[in-house]
């Protein structure tokens, strides 16, 4: 049985090499999605998904989801989202159980989502910080599992970045493309390993 790192720290990771996404990168408004990439999506073995959202300064304020990131392993389809929720190929798409979504800190994605988005119930997720668990892997944060998984670093610059800006630039875009990206790596290198080990789908509760 193969066995990873159960810790690691900030230290640890600062020397290591930088990661980088370098598929193609798309970037669409949520209600203008042409169908070859829903045809895309929908024929995928696993796609991972992340969003992004406008940081708020103020004491109790929320900002609603401005950017849907889905990854395949070489393209990554970026979706700016309206106020008025998900375009409806968006969620044909999350409830096509044919397809795995793996994300980490799915649940508050999705209900963030679902402020704008009622009709929001994804089939066929995988939650990343309960996944890694059966492999003896107790971080939490996607910068630190990738890091133990392939000894790279993965930057955080852009975390706080305007998301709603008119313009995305090209490191907003990088950074979005390379989270959802590096959840569907995660997920492949660890699924390879014997099927006895895997065993966390997500269930219902945990989505919402």
């Amino acid at each position: 049985m193969i066995k990873f790192k159960s810790t690691i720290t900030k230290e640890e990771i600062h020397d290591f090499p930088q990661a980088e996404f370098r598929g193609k990168i798309h970037l669409f408004q949520d209600l203008d999605i042409p169908e070859w990439v829903v045809n895309t999506l929908n024929v995928q073995k696993v796609v991972g998904f992340d969003t992004e959202t406008k940081p708020a300064f103020v004491k109790g304020r929320k900002n609603k989801v401005s950017l849907m990131q889905l990854a395949c392993q070489d393209e990554c389809f970026l979706f700016r989202l309206k106020p008025s929720g998900l375009a409806p190929e968006l969620l044909s798409f999350f409830s096509n159980a044919s397809v795995v979504k793996v994300g980490l800190s799915s649940k508050d994605d999705f209900h963030m989502l679902r402020a704008s988005s009622a009709e929001f119930e994804p089939q066929n997720v995988v939650e990343l910080q309960s996944y890694v668990k059966q492999y003896g892997i107790e971080e939490m944060s996607l910068l630190k599992i990738y890091a133990i998984l392939f000894g790279e670093r993965i930057s955080k610059s852009q975390r706080l970045s305007n998301w709603d800006a008119e313009q995305l630039n090209a490191a907003q875009q990088q950074y979005a493309a390379l989270d959802a990206w590096a959840v569907r790596r995660i997920y492949l290198r660890l699924s390879a390993l014997p099927p006895s080990q895997n065993k966390a789908l997500m269930t219902e509760s945990e989505t919402k």
